[in-house]
């Protein structure tokens, strides 16, 4: 969360609202021109309506909501491309939205050209937008396709260029509609990366269909339902308001809170494993190939080699079933004289959420390692694969040395091991952990 909020207002709207004309057949378009108001030939759409929002200085303010719930609509007013019907918005400080994709881009110019116009459009002089030039390339990394007419870009492609852009412009506030579901997995981690550094300073505001990635990134949030607000609060408070009301409207049930406690115990092989391998629940995920990995940063006295998933006869797995038991492996090469080696790793989804992780502190601290130039050392951690939604995971791996409280990194790599799950059918939530147990008994 952002460690610092301001008191000072960079969103104040106030009764704000938004009303599109809907014509039934494109005369009726041009019979309203001519007319003008003695008669009307349209109806009435109320995209928003009576919306009051303060949002300030520092806060990552997250918008949910379903499709046409009015989102999207909201964005364009507080970007000011769009002007309200109802009501006012005033916004204090250097906007860049991402919002529809490829939005203030010219297909027939080429990625530089628009690199130039959206940098201008942004407020930024010549002599900026060519000082910066370079370090936007870099961002988007999408080589020779610079110079080519982004009408024959990809969906990704466009992403990466229009968020190095906005990246760039030294924005007071950046709005992030949807956008970062387009791209890979590598790409998408270096915008998340870029967003938690930008939270330091910025104001962000952020609208997402992945509930778990507002309730994770935001301080605060809303959530409209057919251009009404029908929650404002904590994030995580108004993120569940909002899937259990989902929820009960799908299921036709009442969602009543709970208090009860579970405990959790030692996770094995669940016990259903037979029946879901055999049925539509089977969680396929495939392993991709691994690579050497980016130089990372550390020291890099020890540097990563290899990252693999093995089985429980150590065989390497290109595809794994969500529920079995794996070994992540992981090979360090020893460059130089350095202290007590601790290796680590965290799996994350698609939009950098940690699910789980460890290292191996103490399960070695009573144990003394000499390392020596050339050593290759390794650290293996077994575990049972959680079933997975479908998407993107990757491994990241860290590699220091020292202790748990005062160590130095030698070599981290954001994604060391990339998964690749085809879920279908599973619980709901990010994971899915495999249960010792399950039961229905009756009481006596």
């Amino acid at each position: 969360m952002s460690s610092e909020i301001s008191s000072e207002l960079v969103v104040d709207a106030k009764g704000l609202g938004k009303c599109f004309h809907v014509y039934e057949r494109p005369s009726h378009r041009l019979l309203q021109g001519l007319l003008g108001g003695r008669r009307r030939f349209y109806d009435e759409f109320w995209a928003l309506r009576g919306i009051d929002l303060s949002i300030r200085r520092g806060e990552t303010f997250g918008i949910i909501g379903r499709n046409g719930s009015g989102k999207s609509t909201l964005l364009q007013l507080i970007a000011q491309t769009l002007t309200p019907t109802d009501g006012s918005v005033q916004v204090y400080g250097r906007v860049a939205a991402l919002l529809e994709l490829g939005s203030g881009f010219n297909p027939e110019f080429t990625g530089r050209e628009n690199v130039v116009l959206n940098g201008t459009i942004l407020g930024l002089s010549s002599d900026q937008i060519q000082n910066r030039m370079a370090g936007i390339l870099d961002f988007a990394d999408i080589g020779p396709f610079i110079d080519q007419p982004v009408k024959s870009y990809s969906s990704g492609m466009v992403m990466r260029l229009a968020f190095s852009v906005m990246a760039h412009v030294d924005a007071d506030i950046l709005i992030i509609d949807e956008a970062l579901a387009v791209g890979d997995v590598f790409f998408t981690q270096k915008c998340m990366r870029f967003l938690n550094e930008f939270k330091k300073t910025g104001t962000l505001l952020f609208v997402s269909h992945d509930s778990a990635s507002v309730r994770a990134l935001c301080d605060r949030a809303i959530w409209l339902d057919q251009g009404r607000l029908r929650a404002e609060g904590n994030a995580k408070q108004v993120v569940d308001q909002y899937l259990e009301a989902f929820i009960a409207e799908r299921d036709g049930v009442k969602v009543v809170a709970s208090s009860d406690v579970v405990h959790a115990r030692e996770v094995v092989r669940d016990v259903r494993a037979p029946l879901i391998d055999r049925s539509l629940l089977r969680n396929d995920i495939n392993v991709l190939e691994f690579h050497p990995p980016a130089a990372g940063f550390g020291e890099q006295k020890v540097v990563l080699v290899r990252t693999s998933l093995l089985d429980q006869e150590g065989r390497q797995l290109a595809s794994v079933i969500g529920g079995e038991t794996v070994t992540l492996e992981i090979e360090a090469l020893v460059k130089s004289d350095v202290g007590e080696p601790i290796i680590g790793f965290y799996f994350r989804d698609r939009m950098g959420q940690e699910l789980f992780g460890d290292n191996t502190y103490l399960s070695t601290m009573d144990q003394e390692f000499v390392l020596l130039p050339g050593q290759m050392i390794r650290a293996a951690f077994t575990f049972d694969i959680p079933r997975l939604q479908a998407g993107d995971y990757h491994f990241t791996v860290g590699i220091s040395t020292g202790s748990q409280e005062a160590h130095v990194v030698q070599h981290w790599v954001h994604e060391a091991l990339i998964l690749r799950a085809q879920g279908q059918g599973l619980p709901r939530g990010i994971i899915g952990l495999p249960m010792r147990d399950v039961r229905l008994e009756m009481c006596e």
